[in-house]
């Protein structure tokens, strides 16, 4: 099922002439597990974070909460796609599954902040995604998205009619932890490099809020209205 939904995705994009920019795609593997982790803004971010792996001709198999896939509508074609539920109340059966496709040459994608950051900023990151990466001997792939918050995030109505809109799909060089290394060093050194990859991203974005109702999108830092981390 994955790939006609991204095909239907990449015609998306071209009705809505989204402003797509993918930088740093050659960091990842064109065979071999990785794990790859991204900042989350928006509702749409495992599309983006997908096609970042595009050039290299992988599909990610996503860790998303379980509740995504008991819906009518999206468990499906989440399963259909093999990625990977999570139940928030008892990870590990997830955690050991990710592992599993890893060593067996699956490319897996982590928002490792949980959730979306309200702030627009790369908040507190799990140490998950870094565990993973040590204990299956695979890479671990900073990325950052940024504009996908423009078309749907939380407490925002959706705006997917929304043309021209710019997304910056950023993917940095590849961290590679060791089975000894401590994984909450890694961590933060994870979180700095998407903190690095997400300010390059904003600070290149093409487009401003071009009234004051839509300094929403805007972090605080940059003179949004976005809340503080």
């Amino acid at each position: 099922m994955y790939p006609p939904v991204v095909l239907f995705a990449k015609t998306m994009f071209r009705v809505l002439d989204l402003d797509l920019r993918v930088e740093g795609s050659g960091h990842v593997p064109a065979r071999g597990g990785a794990v790859i982790a991204c900042n989350h803004v928006s509702y749409l971010d495992f599309i983006f974070c997908g096609l970042g792996a595009q050039p290299a001709k992988r599909l990610v198999r996503f860790m998303a909460k379980k509740e995504v896939f008991d819906h009518r509508i999206s468990g499906p074609l989440m399963r259909g796609m093999g990625h990977i539920p999570v139940d928030r109340k008892a990870g590990r059966g997830a955690y050991d599954e990710a592992v599993a496709r890893l060593r067996a040459g699956e490319v897996v994608g982590v928002f490792p902040e949980a959730t979306i950051s309200p702030s627009f900023t790369v908040e507190d990151v799990k140490s998950g995604a870094a565990r993973m990466a040590a204990q299956a001997g695979v890479p671990l792939i900073p990325m950052a998205v940024w504009g996908s918050q423009r078309l749907w995030t939380k407490g925002r109505p959706r705006n997917l009619t929304q043309r021209h809109v710019p997304v910056s799909i950023l993917l940095g060089e590849p961290l590679r932890p060791g089975p000894d290394e401590d994984a909450d060093a890694v961590t933060r050194e994870l979180r700095q490099r998407m903190s690095l990859l997400l300010d390059k991203a904003q600070a290149e974005y093409p487009d401003k809020p071009a009234r004051p109702g839509d300094l929403w999108w805007l972090p605080a830092h940059l003179g949004g209205t976005a809340p503080a981390p």
